[in-house]
């Protein structure tokens, strides 16, 4: 095919995406649901699963095998950026005189589900689990994907419902903090365990990725520290600073990619290593985050719509899978949660209420997903249901937070982190007053 016809193509299937996505997500902010759910229900409805399956012609014509390895890798420029934000926002400050609450809640919210989604996993094996992946690893990842919170879409549910201040709001965005951190740093080793092949090659992997934590730690991020103040300092524009950082955040990725990680672990470092409450980085940070919400995230999203098949269900037992695997994933955080703040002293309602939340996995989990697909520690049976499992959870999210708190729930002047509202702008509608 001539090169003019491929760009024309790509061009073409990109508007196609963008308009689904975006007319799909502007349906959902009318229905006061996260337009992050209509995007990716239009990008499905782009793939197989629909217009595969009513007009399979136009559906292999537009989405090449060729088109779609770019699309593929558009999107995961994408979700590098969208790692680098989630990075940068990682925040254990929230609750720091309560470090004992956040400590139980953050323990239920993962071990429970976790646990939950390692004995689902263990028993679906034979539908999820690819044949030859390490069964351990296929264990580990799927307990993994079962517990994930999606903190930025979370962060803005809550502001948009006037809630981040409360009790029960900081205290979510603390613990989704640190679960997202703790779950990508597991993901992470499973990875280096998964990919090595032999007991050799994981210690030599596992001894290169200390030696770039003790790195970044110890020398990038004071680096990156004084680099950003001298930086602001002297006025530098947002536009050089939102270049250094995409710079930094793919160049950390190649390393993690290279080393036999994911390139979405070393987007997430450099984030984590920047420097917190820095104005220069948070204005830099919202142009990127502009960008790919608007474009590249989109584009991550038909490639998950294209690799999520429906036909894959089968008849009434994939369904089924579906059905258990999803009443698994929300029962098993629910209780998780609400029991362990319930054992940290806090009251039935706001403990019913933080079990609830913490029900979101939003994009967060469509990238563990994806991670997983790649690596094949799932089949592509097992990824869909956690795709769908991610829609629906995150969906069913902001219903449940628009039970207004009671009043003595409220706790004005605790604010949420202006980035986590930036990182998250487009999970629900702004209320209108």
């Amino acid at each position: 095919m001539p090169a003019f016809e491929q760009l024309t193509r790509f061009l073409l299937v990109v508007a196609i995406v963008l308009g689904v996505c975006h007319l799909a997500g502007a349906l959902c902010v009318r229905l006061r649901q996260p337009p992050v759910v209509g995007e990716l229900a239009g990008a499905l409805l782009l793939g197989p699963s629909l217009l595969g399956a009513l007009a399979p012609g136009a559906q292999h014509a537009l989405f090449t095998p060729a088109l779609l390895t770019t699309i593929d890798l558009a999107g995961q420029l994408g979700l590098v950026v969208f790692m680098l934000l989630l990075g940068s926002e990682l925040r254990t400050d929230l609750l720091d005189g309560d470090r004992r609450t956040v400590g139980l809640v953050v323990a239920g919210t993962i071990t429970v589900p976790f646990a939950a989604g390692f004995g689902f996993a263990a028993s679906v094996g034979e539908w999820f689990a690819p044949r030859g992946v390490p069964f351990a690893a296929y264990l580990v990842f799927f307990g993994l994907a079962i517990s994930i919170t999606a903190m930025p879409v979370l962060a803005r549910i809550l502001t948009d419902h006037r809630v981040e201040g409360s009790p029960t709001g900081t205290l979510a965005l603390a613990v989704a903090s640190i679960g997202d951190g703790l779950a990508w740093a597991i993901l992470a080793v499973v990875l280096a365990a998964k990919g090595a092949g032999d007991p050799g090659t994981v210690v030599v992997r596992g001894l290169i990725a200390v030696v770039l934590l003790i790195v970044s730690f110890a020398l990038v991020r004071p680096a990156l520290a004084a680099v950003l103040r001298r930086a602001g300092r002297r006025g530098t524009g947002e536009r050089a600073i939102a270049a250094f950082l995409v710079t930094g955040a793919v160049a950390f990725a190649a390393a993690t990619d290279a080393i036999g990680l994911h390139p979405v672990i070393g987007a997430f470092l450099f984030g984590v290593l920047l420097p917190r409450g820095q104005d220069v980085v948070t204005r830099a940070g919202s142009k990127l985050n502009d960008f790919a919400v608007v474009v590249l995230l989109p584009l991550f999203f038909a490639s998950v719509g294209q690799k999520a098949n429906f036909a894959a269900f089968g008849g009434r037992e994939g369904w089924l899978l579906l059905g258990a695997g999803l009443a698994v994933a929300m029962f098993s955080k629910f209780a998780g949660t609400a029991g362990a703040a319930t054992l940290a002293g806090k009251g039935r309602r706001q403990s019913l209420r933080l079990g609830a939340l913490m029900n979101c996995r939003g994009i967060t989990e469509l990238v563990i997903a994806n991670v997983g697909l790649q690596h094949g520690l799932i089949t592509p049976l097992g990824y869909t249901v956690i795709v769908l499992i991610a829609v629906v959870t995150t969906a069913i999210t902001g219903p449940l937070a628009r039970l207004r708190a009671a009043d003595e729930d409220l706790l004005p002047g605790v604010p949420l982190p202006v980035s986590s509202t930036r990182n998250a702008a487009r999970a629900v509608p702004s209320r209108r007053t």
